[in-house]
């Protein structure tokens, strides 16, 4: 499967916790494609953000902001259409979280920056939206042991799976597939991470839905 079967650029996109970033690493693992990832553990307000969300809410979304800059011009150079690449995120995902945090006037700076740094996204080829609710979150995150992941309240989470829901429910720049990651785990799952990658191979076209029978998680 190495070199053939996915589009130039796949997005892996999805909740906090849904797994999102590991499906990212393996499937560029399995098709030798380019990595670009959100790269959270290197945001310096993240972690104050999750302590004290309405002080550290604009400085680590700008931090975030800056960031996609930088991506977006290392892609550039690169030459984005040479290469097949596997991004855990979406550049256009970035104001859903500052909509969810940031106050009016901080919502206000916050477009006025990104105005003046004219991010120019490419389109996705195919944008894999990971859904699942907030107790299959939970229960993920619970398995991890980062030094933010136990910081997340449920209320929070809650908020952020339901404005995912609704930026995707919209969305329509790209060819999208969405994936009821509740019922299997493409990561240890050898038959799941089969199944999912024969969904990637098929042609990009419009909304479609995997909702496999469950036989990886209890």
């Amino acid at each position: 499967m190495k070199g053939a079967g996915l589009p130039g650029l796949v997005v892996i996109e999805g909740p906090i916790g849904v797994g999102k970033t590991a499906l990212a690493k393996r499937l560029a693992a399995q098709f030798n494609a380019g990595l670009l990832l959100e790269e959270t553990a290197h945001n310096p307000f993240l972690e104050q953000f999750y302590r004290d969300r309405d002080g550290a809410a604009l400085p680590a979304q700008l931090f975030f902001l800056f960031e996609r800059a930088r991506q977006l011009d290392v892609l550039r150079q690169d030459d984005l259409f040479t290469r097949s690449r596997v991004a855990d995120f979406l550049i256009a995902k970035d104001r859903l979280f500052a909509q969810l945090t940031l106050s009016r006037a901080e919502m206000d700076l916050y477009d006025q920056i990104q105005a003046r740094l004219d991010i120019e996204a490419p389109a996705p080829d195919l944008v894999v939206y990971l859904q699942a609710p907030v107790d299959t979150l939970k229960a993920r995150l619970r398995q991890r042991r980062g030094a933010f992941d136990s910081m997340i309240d449920s209320a929070y989470l809650e908020r952020v799976n339901d404005a995912y829901a609704r930026f995707f429910h919209a969305y329509s720049e790209a060819p999208l597939l969405i994936v009821n990651a509740a019922q299997i785990d493409p990561i240890n799952n050898e038959r799941d991470f089969d199944a999912l990658v024969g969904e990637l191979s098929a042609p990009p076209r419009g909304r479609r839905f995997f909702n496999p029978a469950t036989h990886a998680i209890a």
